[in-house]
């Protein structure tokens, strides 16, 4: 019985080169469907950040208008023609200084704040290249019965013509259909 195990054992020191190659054809598949989902997660947390931001403005906002009885505007930072897909230094303007609003670190977007003439209604916007298409993301933030056009970084909105249907007054989103969306 022990030689007969032994001869069976003889035979069988490693793999085979039919076996090898299903494994590197279970790991090619694996990472060809891995490997898109991770990019996709990637682009959605670059995403959150614009949205993030852009609230914590809102709130800035809020506050400023609460002391000063006015909202403030702030021209875009980091400059519109500069952002894409990698993160650069954010140097606030101006507008952002007065507003005491500045994210921690590097960002995607850039920022931008636009009022109406008596600077008693607001709109905020967010743009950035995220996935490196060329082809602009650009999120915002209208004040709930602003009647006037406002403008924040390449998101316009008229309330009463509806000019942007996909962006709701009150409420973070894209400002033009398909510009919350990217390549993945």
């Amino acid at each position: 019985m022990r030689e007969h195990l032994r001869k069976s054992q003889k035979g069988q020191n490693g793999f085979t080169l039919i076996e090898l190659m299903i494994v590197v054809a279970i790991i090619g598949i694996l990472a060809a469907i891995a490997i898109p989902n991770f990019l996709r997660f990637q682009l959605r947390a670059r995403s959150s950040e614009g949205k993030t931001n852009i609230a914590a403005i809102r709130t800035a906002e809020e506050s400023y208008a609460a002391e000063f009885g006015s909202f403030l505007a702030a021209t875009p930072a980091p400059t519109v023609a500069s952002v894409g897909a990698t993160k650069l230094d954010f140097t606030p303007t101006a507008g952002f200084t007065s507003l005491g609003w500045s994210p921690e670190g590097q960002v995607y977007f850039s920022y931008a704040v636009g009022t109406d003439t008596n600077a008693t209604e607001y709109a905020i916007g967010a743009v950035a290249d995220i996935d490196g298409d060329t082809s602009d993301q650009v999120w915002g933030y209208v004040k709930p019965g602003s009647a006037d056009d406002t403008v924040g970084n390449g998101c316009s909105i008229d309330a009463g013509a509806a000019a942007s249907p996909v962006l709701v007054a009150g409420a973070v989103g894209p400002c033009a259909a398909g510009a919350g969306s990217s390549v993945f």
